[in-house]
Formats: structure tokens, C-alpha cells, sequence
């Protein structure tokens, strides 16, 4: 099973790690840990984008940040199991077609993300990622939502 794990430094994608490094995978289990540097944005004075540049601020952070958050993921997967084989990955772009089509490219079976969980005016100022990738995805998507237990798809079993 190829697990991708798309993170982003948030505490959502925080719940998403530690969602997956808490799971008991099957043997032959990869996991690739996915940030996405969204290097793409509107030229905008418009008011109401205000909040989305305080988030385009925090995101343009991730580049100098990458490393370091990568490296955290890398180890809490591998104290929690040491043979499994994690890669990681920094790419440039939308988050949610950049992990779209990572997926693709590398033949995913399952993507984890965590859910910012925005209102509907956040929503639709900077739109979601998850819901996105949801829609888009060539495989199964798992969207970790902070605070409330995940389900997971084929034998029913809920974890926390």
C-alpha cells in the first residue's frame, strides 16, 4: 500500500501525521510525506483578501521551514515504525493539484490530509485544499478533521 501524506506545518496536518503514525499498516506499506510550497498567487488590493494574505504570508514560510517540519514527520513515523519506508517531498505549486498529481505520479493508493475546517466565507476566499483533493484524487482520500474521530473506509474500525 502507498500511503501520501500531505503536510503543511498546521495543527490539522499535525492530527493527520499523527493519525497515520499511530496506525498499524500492512507489511509492504510506504509513505510519502508531501509539503506543497504554494508559490502561486492572485495580485490582488481587493479587501477581502486580507486574511488570504496573512495565510500567503504563513505558507511562503514553509519554504525556509520544509526541512525541519519534514524531518520531524520522518522521525515520529519511524519511532512508531522503524521499518517502514518513508520518503518525503518539498514541491512548488497549488497545494491541491500538486497533490493531486503527485499521487498520480507516484501511484497512491491512499492520501491523508488534514481539514482546516474554515467557515464558508474562509472557504471561499482561500478555498480547500482537502475538499479539492477530494474530488480530485486518482485514489482514496482520508481527511482528518481536529477533535473528532476518523473513520476508516472498508472494515468500519474508528480511531480516535
Amino acid at each position: 500500500m502507498k500511503v501520501l501524506l500531505a503536510i503543511d506545518g498546521s495543527p490539522h496536518s499535525q492530527a493527520a501525521l499523527e493519525a497515520v503514525a499511530s496506525r498499524d499498516w500492512p507489511v509492504g506499506t510506504e509513505v510519502e510525506v508531501l509539503t506543497v510550497v504554494h508559490s502561486q498567487w492572485p495580485l490582488l488590493g481587493d479587501p477581502l483578501f486580507t486574511i488570504a494574505s496573512a495565510h500567503v504570508e504563513s505558507i511562503l514560510d514553509q519554504r525556509h521551514e520544509a526541512p525541519e517540519l519534514m524531518d520531524a514527520a520522518v522521525a515520529l513515523l519511524r519511532a512508531n515504525h522503524p521499518d517502514l519506508p518513508v520518503t518525503t517531498q518539498t514541491l512548488d505549486g497549488v497545494p491541491h493539484q500538486v497533490i493531486v498529481a503527485e499521487a498520480e505520479r507516484w501511484h497512491a493508493d491512499l492520501i491523508v490530509l488534514g481539514s482546516h475546517g474554515y467557515g464558508p466565507v474562509r472557504r471561499a476566499i482561500l478555498g480547500s485544499v482537502a475538499a479539492a483533493v477530494a474530488v480530485e484524487a486518482p485514489c482514496a482520500v482520508e481527511i482528518i478533521r481536529m477533535g473528532q474521530p476518523h473513520v476508516l473506509q472498508g472494515n468500519g474500525d474508528t480511531r480516535p
